[in-house]
């Protein structure tokens, strides 16, 4: 058996990691496969689009 120690947390608004398949890149949305669905990210979510201070 695990420790609690070990167990992790989620909150909201804490963030995850999801690996996919980008299908589409437009203008201001980014489309994902992720398993059988499909799902649209807004591109101002990244942080690569974000500036460095």
């Amino acid at each position: 058996m695990a420790n609690q120690s070990d167990a992790k947390n989620i909150s909201v608004n804490s963030t995850i990691s999801l690996k996919g398949i980008v299908k589409a890149i437009f203008k201001d949305t980014v489309h994902v496969q992720i398993g059988g669905k499909i799902i649209t990210l807004p591109k101002a979510e990244f942080t690569l689009d974000k500036p460095i201070n």
